[in-house]
């Protein structure tokens, strides 16, 4: 639930037209409709008062203001990143304001938020995943996880390390969308960009264990339509779950237990970069619109061999 704050500023009359547009012409997601709107409460909390109600008076907003708020965010040791996205939302709600006859001018327009920190992302080595995925089926030997619930972890957990999914694009995956004869399978990215993902080997077979599993007296949990990842009672399966299901498994397996769902994004393009794979088809695997994204597993790459060198190397 949005704190009182955020629902007066969703109140004012340009920031309402501003979330729909958002979500009409940018086609942006719930979630990023949700922080865009927290980030203009914060401002308008900052400029006019947590006490004050729309409308705001967004055309009084000078070069000052913006300013002043930027500088009042680096005080306060908010992070390079979330500065960054604050002053993008601000410099967006302005652009359409302006689009709208509403200000004449975009007082965020010249500034530069703070430097982005190089930070490399983490990844599991291909033993570490083997020691992940091998914990669902484990704990079903063991009895200490019923049929199904083991069968969907597994099959989750080799669905993201084999296609380099998000888990939002996991989750919302149907029965329909998976060429079993093909080992392909629809995903829908951001934007609602569809792209073509693989499903190799084990995840296929992981899949297809699940399946059975189902109850068969229930075939309309495996229709075309229907999800294919479920939750225990069949139904909605959420990223928050699966992300408390794979804490469970990381610390059965001896792994560090802060490990998301998306390490295993990062580990499947530093696996296939340290193979030998050409950098541009995994960007298209992990549907990146730019390939300086995609860049940033080189480096991964790259650090894992140094450090393999100075190692082993007699005289690194």
């Amino acid at each position: 639930m949005e704190s009182a704050p955020s629902q007066r500023a969703a109140e004012d009359p340009l920031v309402a037209g501003f979330l729909r547009y958002l979500m009409a012409e940018r086609n942006a997601s719930a979630n990023t409709v949700s922080g865009y709107l927290m980030d203009l409460a914060q401002f308008a909390w900052s400029r006019w008062g947590a006490a004050a109600r729309p409308p705001f008076a967004w055309s009084a907003v000078g070069d000052g203001d913006a300013r002043s708020y930027l500088s009042a965010l680096a005080r306060g040791s908010a992070a390079a990143t979330t500065v960054r996205r604050k002053l993008s939302a601000l410099r967006a709600f302005y652009r359409y304001l302006q689009r709208e006859g509403a200000v004449r001018d975009n007082p965020f327009s010249a500034l530069k938020g703070p430097r982005r920190a190089k930070t490399l992302p983490k990844v599991l080595s291909v033993d570490d995943v083997d020691r992940l995925l091998a914990r669902p089926a484990a704990d079903l030997l063991a009895g200490a996880v019923g049929a199904y619930p083991a069968r969907r972890d597994a099959a989750v957990l080799e669905f993201l390390y084999s296609t380099g999914c998000r888990i939002s694009e996991a989750i919302s995956v149907k029965w329909g969308e998976v060429d079993f004869s093909r080992g392909t399978v629809v995903v829908t990215g951001k934007g609602s960009k569809d792209r073509l993902v693989i499903l190799g080997g084990r995840a296929l077979k992981a899949i297809a264990e699940m399946k059975e599993a189902l109850p068969r007296e229930r075939p309309e949990l495996s229709a075309g339509s229907a999800d294919m990842f479920l939750s225990d009672r069949f139904g909605p399966l959420t990223a928050r779950f699966v992300e408390r299901r794979m804490k469970r498994y990381l610390a059965e397996a001896g792994l560090p237990t802060d490990l998301s769902p998306h390490k295993l994004r990062h580990s499947f393009a530093t696996h296939l970069l340290d193979a030998g794979a050409d950098l541009r088809s995994v960007q298209e695997m992990l549907g990146h619109s730019s390939l300086s994204t995609t860049q940033i597993y080189t480096h991964v790459s790259v650090e894992r061999l140094k450090d393999e060198y100075l190692a082993s190397h007699p005289r690194a």
